[in-house]
C-alpha cells in the first residue's frame, strides 16, 4: 500500500480507567502525545486518591515518573512512547534494550 493513511481517531477507555483519544498502533491504542497522556496521568492519579485505590495510585505516579523523565531526555519528541521505550530510556543497559549491529 502507498502512502501511510493515518487513522481517524478513536475514543477509547484508557486501560487504567477515564477516556481520551487514541491512534491505533501495531501494539495497541496510545494517545497523541506525551503531554496529553502526562495531563491524562494527573488526571487519572487524582481520581484514584478520591476512590482510595492506592495500587492505582502508585502505579500511575510510576507511569508518570517514567513520561516526565522520558520528555527530559527527548525535549524535542512529542509523540506518546510506548512503554518498552520509556522503560529502555531509564534503563539501557537491559538485555531488552540492546540494539546489535550486523
Amino acid at each position: 500500500m502507498s502512502g501511510s493513511a493515518q487513522e481517524p481517531l478513536q475514543t477509547r477507555r484508557h486501560p487504567y480507567g477515564g477516556r481520551g483519544e487514541f491512534r491505533r498502533s501495531p501494539a495497541g491504542f496510545c494517545m497523541k502525545s506525551i503531554d496529553e497522556h502526562i495531563e491524562k496521568d494527573k488526571v487519572d492519579i487524582e481520581a484514584a486518591k478520591a476512590a482510595g485505590d492506592l495500587g492505582k495510585v502508585r502505579h500511575l505516579e510510576e507511569e508518570l515518573k517514567g513520561l516526565t523523565e522520558y520528555k527530559e531526555h527527548h525535549p524535542e519528541d512529542s509523540h506518546d512512547p510506548s512503554a518498552l521505550e520509556v522503560y529502555c530510556d531509564l534503563n539501557p543497559e537491559a538485555p531488552e534494550c540492546r540494539v546489535y549491529d550486523d
